[in-house]
């Protein structure tokens, strides 16, 4: 049966909210969560199988490293870090499969790297967690500003209103979301282990929510649009002559299993 998604509207200081409903949530649930997070994506697995050999990239929001552990082709090729802002996600995702990996506590929307210093970046299910429009076009725009203006390529993914059928999710529309999205608390239903790790629930499971905002068709589009801009950059295909212009292309977005998803190639005509 589809969990019960509770609608909220986010009236306390957002910084102070994320932390409550987001981080502290995970740093809680953190072992059981990444026990169910292991299958990649299909089209993540496709964008870091085609990064060139020699490229470093950035998983922002990496959870338990479950695409730094993705094995590229050769092994070896690309390197990454990851950035999170769950220290027991990281914990998990220092060691993500059986070998040493390189993470950052921190958050997405800080800027913890020389602009530029990466040649490709990641964001997947993390940006949805940020409580404002403002907060989630700033989280893109660090990503922009992370990789390099010459050749950096971004894929981002965040949940969708709009689940398919096999979504464990039900979410309650209006009228207004057609455009803007909707901020959600989706629960987490303990599991044996955290009962037990805190022992204060008598064997009755305990249950997590933590905020989401669920994207509406173009709205992913529209963050970027806006980052791009706030980042000095144009959107759209490189163009021929203009030395000096900087810009950022959509090479392709859509839906898949019931998240948005975009892809990025920046440039810059030298």
């Amino acid at each position: 049966m589809p969990k019960d998604v509770i609608p909220v509207v986010v009236s306390a200081d957002p910084g102070t909210y994320e932390d409550a409903h987001v981080h502290a949530i995970y740093d809680d649930i953190a072992d059981h969560f990444s026990s169910t997070r292991y299958k990649p994506w299909p089209i993540i697995a496709e964008f870091l199988s085609e990064i060139p050999t020699g490229w470093m990239g950035l998983d922002a929001g990496t959870g338990n490293g479950k695409y730094l552990s993705l094995p590229p082709h050769p092994p070896g090729k690309i390197w990454s870090i990851g950035l999170d802002r769950s220290i027991n996600l990281l914990r998990l995702a220092r060691s993500a499969g059986g070998v040493t990996r390189e993470v950052v506590l921190g958050n997405v929307l800080d800027y913890c790297w020389r602009k530029g210093c990466f040649d490709f970046a990641i964001s997947i299910a993390t940006i949805h967690h940020l409580t404002t429009s403002e907060r989630r076009r700033v989280a893109v725009q660090r990503l922009l500003e992370a990789v390099s203006p010459n050749h950096g390529r971004v894929l981002i993914y965040v949940w969708a209103i709009e689940q398919d059928g096999l979504s464990k999710r039900s979410i309650p529309t209006n009228g207004e979301c057609s455009t803007s999205g909707q901020d959600v608390l989706v629960p987490w239903v303990s599991s044996d282990r955290e009962q037990n790790a805190t022992n204060a629930h008598n064997g009755v499971a305990r249950v997590y929510n933590r905020y989401y905002h669920m994207f509406a068709k173009g709205e992913l589009i529209d963050l970027v649009k806006g980052a791009a801009l706030a980042s000095g950059l144009e959107l759209g295909p490189q163009p021929g002559g203009e030395t000096g212009a900087r810009g950022v292309e959509i090479v392709r977005e859509g839906w898949e299993r019931s998240n948005y998803y975009i892809e990025l190639r920046l440039w810059q005509v030298r």
